[in-house]
């Protein structure tokens, strides 16, 4: 049985699914982060808060790495660790140094660090010859203005060190870009008190499918496990409404998809990770989008898990663990499983749903999670906005998708005006 430290996470539905494939496998972790309370107002009664699964609950600023390496030392001096890991991109670099330091399994922490920075990733994917947008790294107006007029519009404007697409911009004209430049501006510090860097990533907007591919690194191999689709609204935002796996392409195309995503992550130096990697299907060929060095989110590792029986959590534990993980597909008896998000397309004072009993009961539901009422929502604007999501499993393969946004489709959120009443409106944006 090991023991792992796990050092901050996410709040959603990893921060559900690494716990529980901890515990399934017979290990026990240590929870450490600087602010509990982030974690705590996002428990979600009647479930159990995940956290109460963890042997020790610590506070340390985890944002001072040099602090949080001496600490790290000494608490595995008492405690014994046998592995490092975080579902949170953010701290996926300090897991990796913190690894280092105690001399645990883990990536290199400069691939790591090169993986969860945007501008750095593009410029190592170029030099290693993968292929990916047209790009420019600005560190001011000037520079922005002038890539942008070099590039030519449209374009994508990204950050470069966020995620869930936080102020990942589609933009038109010169106008938008200023917008686009002067929001990232006003927005210095991350949602977890860590300061931002102020360059911005312009790339060419890419056209045709895009697709994720989910891989497991370890001892110097690249196990592809599948290919999973992606379905994108929110107008210029560039925010996920849905998945399905495996996506429902023609082998040679998944067989590039995933030779490029090996390709990108052989030029980044990751071994020892579970990965997911974002690709656009353009006529010219696959494109790298992003690589994020830790399972996909979005709850696309249950999908993976109900049509193959492989638990990528789990392959992130055993990893970080430095054992084999076992990535034995088996027969299920489901050949497609979709999720469907719902996006409110109004803010204001969350009322309650209408069919929401239908679609728990429609054909092939196995998860339906919407948000409580009385909640405050804003117009969605980021993968952070979701009212809520259905996801379907199918016996027949490619049909998961249609019928989870038919499910999704019989969903309409309630608004409480000024009286107290609730009054239905559009759903699904």
């Amino acid at each position: 049985m090991g023991h792992l430290l796990m050092i901050e996470s996410w709040v959603g539905s990893m921060s559900r699914l690494l716990p529980r494939a901890i515990g399934e496998e017979g290990h026990r972790f240590t929870f450490l982060t600087r602010n509990l309370h982030h974690y705590l107002r996002s428990a979600r009664p009647p479930a159990p808060h995940p956290l109460l699964a963890a042997e020790n609950v610590l506070t340390a600023e985890t944002n001072d790495l040099p602090a949080l390496l001496e600490y790290a030392e000494r608490l595995h001096g008492v405690l014994g660790f046998d592995g490092v890991l975080s579902s949170c991109d953010y701290y996926l670099p300090a897991v990796a140094r913190v690894a280092e330091r105690l001399g645990l399994p883990g990536p290199a922490p400069r691939a790591v660090e090169a993986a969860c920075r945007k501008d750095t990733t593009r410029r190592v994917l170029e030099d290693a010859g993968v292929p990916g947008p047209r790009h420019a790294v600005c560190r001011d107006w000037p520079g922005t203005a002038e890539a942008a007029a070099r590039i030519g519009f449209p374009l994508v404007v990204k950050p470069t060190d966020l995620c869930a697409g936080m102020y990942v911009r589609r933009v038109d004209d010169e106008r938008q870009l200023t917008e686009a430049y002067k929001a990232l501006g006003d927005f210095p510090v991350n949602a977890r008190g860590q300061r931002r860097a102020s360059t911005v990533l312009l790339e060419e907007l890419l056209t045709g499918p895009e697709i994720s591919v989910e891989t497991v690194s370890y001892d110097g191999t690249c196990r592809v496990v599948g290919v999973t689709d992606k379905s994108v609204g929110g107008g210029r935002a560039f925010i996920e409404t849905g998945h399905m796996f495996p996506a429902a392409l023609d082998p040679d195309t998944v067989r590039e998809a995933a030779d490029t995503a090996v390709a990108a992550l052989r030029a980044l130096g990751l071994d020892q990770v579970v990965a997911h990697t974002e690709i656009k299907l353009t006529d010219d060929g696959p494109r790298v989008v992003e690589v994020n060095p830790r399972p996909a989110g979005n709850r696309i590792t249950e999908l993976v898990r109900h049509v193959t029986g492989i638990d990528l959590p789990a392959a992130a534990v055993d990893v970080a663990l430095g054992n084999r993980p076992d990535l034995t597909p088996r027969d299920t008896g489901v050949r497609s499983a979709a999720i469907a998000f719902l996006l409110p397309d109004r803010g204001g004072e969350l009322a309650g749903f209408d069919g929401a009993g239908a679609a728990e009961a429609a054909p092939g539901v196995r998860e339906l999670d919407l948000a409580a009422p009385g909640r405050n929502v804003r117009r969605a604007t980021s993968n952070n906005d979701y009212l809520g999501h259905v996801m379907v499993t199918a016996a027949e393969e490619g049909a998961a998708r249609g019928r989870a946004e038919t499910v999704l489709a019989g969903l309409h959120p309630r608004w409480a005006d000024a009286g107290g009443r609730g009054e239905t409106e559009g759903g699904a944006a």
